[in-house]
């Protein structure tokens, strides 16, 4: 297969995978295409998240795109009606990161009954995370030193921890073909992250 078969292939894919979302499959395909532009996709992941706020459902779904030179993430919510809009609305949003800015790609899986794990066992769940140093978090706790009825100020203590993007899939929550896509999208993203200089 010639690699522009194989393009037109991931991006039919990804667009079924929208599609499959069931969650607002024109809007967000919209989105990301305009992101993607021209670029040969080589690796896409689409995980669609429902939360429940107090008495409403809110729907989330997140697609990361990976191309030769860029990682692409779209965030698309529903908001219920408001003070700002009488009806009922979405907001889309993507963000489009040079491969070489991406900083740490983490992959934590969990396993049931590790004593028994045999290699290429689906984890029960995975998270994904990706730090690309827009978004950080910081921890601090006041300082305090060893002697127990020191009454000095110490300042503070703590970390700073680049937090951009963190999603969870679970086998039980999103099915085995959820976690074996998002393993496959990590195993791509960390490899694409290796072959750029730095």
């Amino acid at each position: 297969m010639d690699v522009m078969a194989k393009t037109s292939t991931t991006t039919q894919g990804l667009r079924a995978a929208i599609e499959r979302s069931g969650y607002y499959p024109a809007l967000v395909a919209e989105a990301v295409e305009a992101a993607v532009g021209g670029e040969p996709i080589r690796s896409f992941l689409v995980h669609q998240e429902t939360t429940f706020d107090q008495n409403e459902v809110r729907r989330h779904v997140t697609v990361l795109v990976l191309t030769g030179n860029r990682f692409i993430v779209s965030h698309t919510d529903e908001q219920s009606a408001d003070s700002t809009s009488p009806t009922p609305y979405a907001t889309t949003s993507t963000e489009s990161v040079k491969l070489g800015r991406i900083s740490s790609v983490v992959l934590s899986r969990v396993v049931a009954n590790p004593e028994s794990y045999a290699p290429g066992t689906l984890p029960r769940e995975v998270v994904l995370t990706i730090g690309w140093g827009a978004v950080a978090r910081i921890d601090l706790e006041p300082a305090a030193c060893g002697d127990p009825n020191c009454e000095a100020d110490h300042g503070y203590t703590g970390n700073s921890t680049a937090d951009d993007l963190s999603l969870r899939v679970s086998e039980a929550g999103d099915g085995p073909e959820t976690v074996r896509e998002t393993l496959a999208f990590a195993q791509s993203l960390s490899e694409a992250t290796a072959d750029v200089p730095r």
